[in-house]
């Protein structure tokens, strides 16, 4: 899963910027989620990883939209597997993220972020964001976010110019097709 290493080690860099722990997430408008959601992503994740990970995990599953996420990452085998594969699939999906993004984040605690536009698109919308470690460049990062109900999710992002979504589900899709997708669910499990 090559290139998921080296995309899901740059996805975290979206998350990050420094605020006080008690920064509240607002989620109603695109610039001010992703700012909200970096700034409490980041402060949820000092202290011992055990605990991060567990603030980590509420924030994920509040503010991403894990499901849609894990179901797009397996749309070309769904009509192949069974209700009990799906089943534990899905069981495995969010740790599998959370536990990918956790442990990378701390490598990003001094990096800041800045929302440089943002473009509307109907029920979605793109927060371009510009991420940088102290002493390195920017990186681009596109924050594809979607409505649900009264605020957003976050869909996808794109880090550099690579599609994080595309990537992942091309891993995905050539583990399955060397190991079998109750491999893949093991291999989740086990990073989770």
């Amino acid at each position: 899963m090559t290139i998921a290493r080296y995309v899901l080690a740059a996805i975290p860099i979206g998350l990050i910027a420094a605020a006080p722990a008690e920064a509240q997430i607002d989620n109603r408008d695109p610039a001010r989620f992703v700012q909200t959601l970096a700034q409490t992503g980041f402060s949820s994740l000092k202290g011992p990883r055990a605990a991060a990970r567990g603030k980590f995990r509420s924030i994920l599953a509040q503010h991403f939209a894990v499901d849609a996420i894990g179901e797009n990452l397996i749309r070309r085998w769904r009509p192949r597997i069974s209700q009990a594969q799906y089943a534990q699939y899905r069981a495995a999906f969010p740790n599998f993220i959370i536990g990918t993004y956790a442990d990378r984040l701390y490598d990003y605690a001094d990096a800041g972020l800045k929302v440089v536009r943002v473009q509307n698109q109907g029920a979605n919308a793109a927060v371009l964001t510009q991420v940088t470690k102290p002493g390195g460049r920017a990186a681009p990062v596109i924050w594809t976010l979607t409505r649900v109900g009264t605020g957003y999710k976050v869909q996808n992002l794109t880090v550099s110019g690579v599609n994080l979504a595309v990537a992942q589900g091309a891993d995905f899709d050539s583990y399955i097709q060397r190991n079998g997708f109750d491999r893949l669910v093991q291999f989740m499990r086990s990073r989770g």
